[in-house]
């Protein structure tokens, strides 16, 4: 079995062939889901040190996109992994989207394939999405949960606009609300009148299956 540390530096460090490597390794071993889901989180991890050495200045944005790729191409590679549902099988659906103003999408598309990866059916209406966009999601899909992604502080109000806007077309009840993302807090999901919040897309899937189930 690789370590989890390794996993977490080697992506941190930018080594995108190290981590396939240690991936493939990995995946060699018929791991369980449950052990897939510590591999998971340590590619999260990895990111983590990425925003540190960017904040600091040692990182620029190419290398964010690149360590965004390298996450993503890791977690599709281990997708498979982590008892997959669709379906007659699936757990919920979703409907996801990064609120108006806002055109980050890196955490939103890392929560929806570990949610897929969970089992989940997912809506990614995308980015920089009115509340009437979300409004006519939620009317059309019916889901069990609806996401907002914001990065920026300005999403705040956005998010709160949105879900402003499923109360007066009648939908709140009918579905838990989620906000993720670096502008979000405790109390951040006070003020919006969300169900919960994370800066954690696996405890944001986790948070999720304990809505459904």
């Amino acid at each position: 079995m690789i370590e989890t540390a390794d996993v977490k530096q080697a992506l941190g460090d930018l080594e995108e062939d190290k981590v396939e490597e240690l991936l493939d390794k990995f995946i060699s071993g018929s791991p369980s889901a449950e052990e897939t889901q510590l591999i998971v989180e340590a590619c999260q991890h990895g990111m983590e040190i990425v925003g540190d050495r960017f904040e600091t200045g040692e990182y620029f944005v190419g290398d964010l996109m690149y360590a965004a790729q390298i996450l993503t191409s890791s977690l599709e590679k281990l997708k498979p992994l982590m008892g997959a549902g669709s379906g007659a099988d699936a757990k919920g659906m979703i409907v996801l989207g990064t609120v108006a103003g806002d055109i980050h999408d890196i955490g939103k598309n890392i929560y929806k394939t570990l949610a897929e990866a969970a089992g989940f059916t997912v809506v990614d209406i995308g980015i920089d999405m009115p509340a009437a966009s979300f409004v006519e999601a939620v009317r059309a899909n019916d889901p069990d949960i609806v996401g907002f992604s914001g990065v920026l502080t300005l999403s705040i109000s956005s998010m709160k606009e949105t879900v402003e806007a499923l109360e007066e077309a009648g939908l709140r009840d009918g579905v838990k609300v989620m906000i993720g993302g670096n502008a979000v807090s405790a109390e951040t999901c006070d003020h919006v009148g969300a169900d919960y919040w994370s800066k954690n897309a696996a405890a944001a899937v986790k948070k999720s299956l304990e809505f459904v189930s």
